[in-house]
C-alpha cells in the first residue's frame, strides 16, 4: 500500500501526517527522521486499527513521498 504524507517545516524541526489515515502524525528533527517516523506510525496506526476490527494481521511496506 502506499500513502501520501504530509511534510511541513518550522523552526523546531518537521511535522508530518497521512492525510487519508485520521489522527496519524509524527515529527522529527530533519525531513529524513519525520518520513522515517511517519512510516512506523502509518504501521501502528493500521494494526490498532486491525486490532479494533478484528483483523489478525497487517503489514506495511512502501511509502512513497
Amino acid at each position: 500500500m502506499q500513502y501520501r504524507i504530509r511534510l511541513i517545516q518550522s523552526e523546531e524541526g518537521w511535522a508530518v501526517s497521512c492525510p487519508s489515515l485520521p489522527g496519524c502524525h509524527s515529527q522529527g528533527i530533519t525531513r529524513e527522521e519525520a518520513v522515517e517516523n511517519i512510516k512506523t506510525a502509518i504501521l501502528e496506526w493500521l494494526q490498532v486499527e486491525a486490532e479494533e476490527s478484528g483483523v489478525s494481521k497487517v503489514e506495511e511496506d512502501l511509502v512513497v513521498v
